[in-house]
C-alpha cells in the first residue's frame, strides 16, 4: 500500500484533524508499543500498520 492510500484511509476513519493526532499519540501494542509514525519511520510496512490500527480502532471490514 503506497503511504498515500494509508493516510486517504486513515483521514477516511478518523477524519482529516484528528487522524494526525492519532497518529502521533496513540500507542498501540499491534506495534510493538509504537505509535503509527513510530512504526513508519522504524521502517513497517504501510499495509502492516494500517491492519494494526483496523485492529486497534475497530475499522469495519468493508473499509479495511
Amino acid at each position: 500500500m503506497r503511504l498515500t492510500i494509508f493516510w486517504e484511509r486513515m483521514a477516511d476513519h478518523f477524519g482529516a484533524s484528528y487522524a494526525d493526532s492519532f497518529a502521533r499519540d496513540h500507542v498501540m501494542s499491534e506495534l510493538g508499543g509504537r505509535t503509527v509514525h513510530e512504526a513508519l519511520d522504524a521502517g513497517w510496512e504501510t499495509r502492516d500498520v494500517w491492519r494494526a490500527v483496523c485492529a486497534a480502532a475497530g475499522v469495519p471490514a468493508d473499509k479495511r
